[in-house]
């Protein structure tokens, strides 16, 4: 699958700040890594990293069906990059939050039957 990952990178000529939300929002059945997170938390500080990034999770964020852990820890990233980012993060969310507003109907039913997409004591407004 990372071999999949990387030509993709490569066919698309993604940035080094796209190819960095791609592997911390993969499909893998792990989270991102504080490191990796870290690393892309630094290049919001870059105005075109952080439009790239951005552009990044609200794409990863409309994915849906076996793709649900993009959602989930494009999420995941999101809060870290608010608490850890550059300020301008926040004014990013504020002007897409729509695209954090719509999950809240999101659902999905893994193999095991669970719903992968329900939100259990967490609102979002």
């Amino acid at each position: 699958m990372a071999l999949r990952r990387h030509v993709k990178n490569l066919v698309k000529n993604y940035s080094e700040a796209e190819v960095k939300v791609r592997e911390a929002t993969s499909n893998d059945p792990w989270g991102p890594s504080s490191s990796l997170m870290l690393e892309i938390s630094d290049l919001t500080y870059n105005t075109s990293s952080l439009s790239e990034i951005m552009n990044m999770i609200w794409h990863r964020m409309n994915d849906h069906g076996k793709n649900w852990r993009h959602v989930y820890k494009s999420l995941t990233l999101l809060d870290y990059l608010i608490k850890n980012g550059s300020k301008k993060v926040i004014q990013h969310c504020q002007e897409g939050f729509f695209n954090i507003q719509i999950l809240k109907d999101f659902h999905h039913l893994d193999e095991a039957g669970k719903d992968q997409g329900k939100i259990k004591n967490t609102w979002i407004y």
